[in-house]
């Protein structure tokens, strides 16, 4: 698992570097049709075909993975089939055939490899790609795809190199550290996947070319300043001009050093250390 870059035979190959792909399973170049279906572009319009989100378009065709985040084929056995791309996520997956011939997908965790054995349920052993709830599991531990409600799949942690560490265990609820930095209380009988999400060289890949962008379905993004009036708050001036006030998005919302987040959101009481700012 690692990166591979390229000889300078031409501009873009001078800055590219892909993923190597050494840990996807060579027999299994399609996804199970079982478990994928069509992906639907929109194109950032919304029903009515009004743009509401901007930079969105094109891309190279690609169906959905279907992706087990609940984990809720409790005490069966199952047995890693392969290790396979997904073309949306950054995260590898992993292949999962059950002792009554169910197949599944779920998040393939660092040091996953074809033939292993995992299992979800209380009681089990904390073992790499095993899923149980937080109380069952050792102080310390890394875990990935946690649960924010008893039953409703995994919701924090699920990109690539992502892990949360349990810290401390104090009546119903477990301290989990985020790859934010964040510590947050998460009930203890939610469930969470023992080991940290795998691909983890992701974050050093270099695009090395627009039109890779474009494959990924992202249009180009002009500058603020280089904008009239009319479409930016930052736009217009004469000459060369940096805005001449303070950065701000499209809307106007203050782009450096404005807190977002609702003062009285309702998860806050969560929140035992915020993320370092």
């Amino acid at each position: 698992m690692g990166n591979k870059s390229f000889d300078a035979r031409t501009p873009s190959l001078r800055w590219t570097s892909i993923s190597d792909f050494a840990e996807i399973t060579p027999k299994h170049k399609k996804p199970e049709k079982s478990l994928i279906e069509p992906l639907k572009r929109s194109g950032g319009r919304n029903s009515h075909g009004r743009m509401t989100s901007r930079r969105r378009g094109g891309g190279h065709k690609k169906n959905y993975r279907i992706i087990d985040f609940r984990r809720d084929k409790r005490g069966i056995a199952g047995k890693v089939i392969s290790i396979e791309y997904d073309p949306n996520r950054t995260a590898r997956i992993a292949l999962i055939e059950y002792a009554d011939k169910e197949k599944r997908y779920i998040l393939a965790p660092v040091g996953l490899t074809v033939g292993a054995t995992i299992t979800s349920g209380p009681g089990f052993e904390a073992l790499l790609g095993n899923a149980m709830p937080l109380k069952d599991m050792p102080l310390g531990i890394q875990v990935h795809n946690v649960e924010l409600e008893e039953g409703r799949g995994g919701k924090m942690a699920r990109s690539a190199g992502s892990y949360a560490t349990l810290m401390a265990k104090e009546g119903e609820f477990a301290h989990l550290r985020l790859p934010s930095g964040e510590v947050r209380l998460v009930r203890s009988v939610c469930y969470a996947t023992v080991g940290q999400v795998g691909n983890i060289d992701h974050e050093n890949l270099s695009l090395g070319k627009a039109g890779r962008h474009r494959w990924m379905g992202r249009r180009p993004a002009s500058r603020a300043v280089a904008k009239n009036p009319v479409d930016h708050p930052m736009g217009g001036g004469e000459g060369k001009s940096s805005g001449g006030r303070h950065p701000t998005s499209r809307s106007g919302q203050l782009a450096k050093g404005l807190k977002t987040r609702r003062k009285k959101k309702h998860s806050s009481k969560y929140i035992v250390t915020g993320r370092p700012r």
